[in-house]
């Protein structure tokens, strides 16, 4: 029974003969796949380019470009080496054979060739590559998950040692012991919240969206005067003062609550963490474009150099070097991603009189 073509992938077939061409493309469409055909090697490079297919069907014998060739600029190609090669050849010598493999195909179907048996190669290598293509992407998604609760983690934990550390040290005042231990504790409970998130299965939020599940809101009143009792004491501790500008009443945005702190947590972080010591921590909110709110987190530091604003947001990237600074540059990013997909915008601007700000901008949440 012919398979579907997503299940069967794509081939492209390379030969310099037309009748070669029509024979083979038509037996292979014919069980599902989806087939391109060039009959110059010129012509199958144009065809990767546009389109990576999931296995190269290749004569070995064409003029000009060979199937040799075709295959060693194939394999020089990034993001190409993968790709595997069949060459479907009337060659009968042993030692050419070899150097097939040598060049780097996976496997050769000889002329006049079987329909059962050419069928039969092809189906295992692009099995064997489509299966191989999977594991890569369940590999890249697990690495991206351990690089976001890695990371999540980091500020709920520096929270923690923070309040530890002050818990340890003997002129710790006795009335602010209840506050450090309260920061240890909600602390600790964010890091779980983070990770119960982060836990949570593909199929239980696809359920949620498939039922209609109540669209996510907060206030950014709650969410400023939470960041404000958070980081009060490690503002405090680097002499810092903070300036909260709360918005007028009924500031709410379209966004779990939980996910605005987390990322304005990165935010304030960076500011403590580069500012000048004894500077000002500015916390604001305001109505943005019609329908949208803007949040800020602004510093009198020294800011961004011009020419680092460009890549700012890129994975890996660091503001600059701070003595404690245990930053893997993904801050940025990840806070972003997940504004973006929120329907907002994060930029960042410099600050009039001199320092960074960086700029929320989120839909207002739809009231019932």
């Amino acid at each position: 029974m012919p398979q579907s073509v997503a299940a069967a992938g794509s081939i492209l077939v390379v030969d310099d003969q037309p009748a070669n061409l029509r024979v083979v493309s038509a037996l292979l469409e014919r069980h599902g796949y989806l087939v391109e055909t060039a009959d110059t090697g010129a012509k199958a490079l144009r065809a990767v380019e546009a389109h990576v297919p999931d296995l190269v069907l290749l004569d070995m014998m064409m003029p000009g470009m060979d199937g040799f060739g075709l295959l060693a600029e194939l394999k020089r190609r990034e993001g190409l080496q993968g790709v595997p090669a069949i060459f479907l050849t009337a060659a009968q010598d042993r030692d050419l054979l070899l150097r097939a493999f040598d060049a780097g195909a996976v496997d050769y179907v000889t002329k006049p060739f079987m329909p059962e048996e050419l069928l039969a190669r092809v189906h295992a290598h692009i099995g064997l590559k489509l299966a191989r293509d999977r594991l890569e992407r369940i590999a890249r998604e697990r690495q991206e998950l351990v690089n976001l609760v890695a990371h999540d983690l980091k500020n709920p934990l520096s929270s923690v040692l923070f309040a530890s550390d002050m818990l340890r040290q003997q002129a710790c005042r006795a009335e602010r012991i209840p506050r450090y231990l309260e920061m240890i504790h909600e602390s600790a409970g964010d890091a779980i919240g983070y990770i119960r998130r982060y836990l949570e299965s593909q199929s239980e939020q696809h359920a949620d969206r498939c039922h209609g599940a109540i669209a996510p809101a907060c206030h950014l009143t709650e969410v400023l005067q939470w960041l404000g009792q958070r980081y009060e004491m490690q503002l405090e501790a680097r002499g810092m003062r903070l300036d909260l500008q709360l918005p007028e009443e009924g500031a709410c945005v379209a966004v779990d609550g939980l996910v605005l702190r987390q990322v304005c947590e990165n935010l304030v972080s960076n500011a403590i963490k580069y500012a000048h010591q004894g500077g000002e921590l500015e916390l604001a909110a305001s109505r943005g474009p019609d329908g949208y709110w803007r949040l800020s987190v602004a510093d009198r530091g020294e800011g961004v150099p011009a020419a680092k604003q460009r890549e700012l947001f890129q994975p890996f990237v660091r503001l600059g070097r701070a003595a404690d600074d245990i930053s893997s540059g993904l801050g940025l990013s990840l806070a972003r991603q997940i504004i973006v997909q929120a329907g907002g915008q994060l930029w960042y601007e410099d600050r009039t009189g001199g320092g960074a700000r960086f700029v929320i901008e989120l839909p207002e949440a739809v009231r019932a």
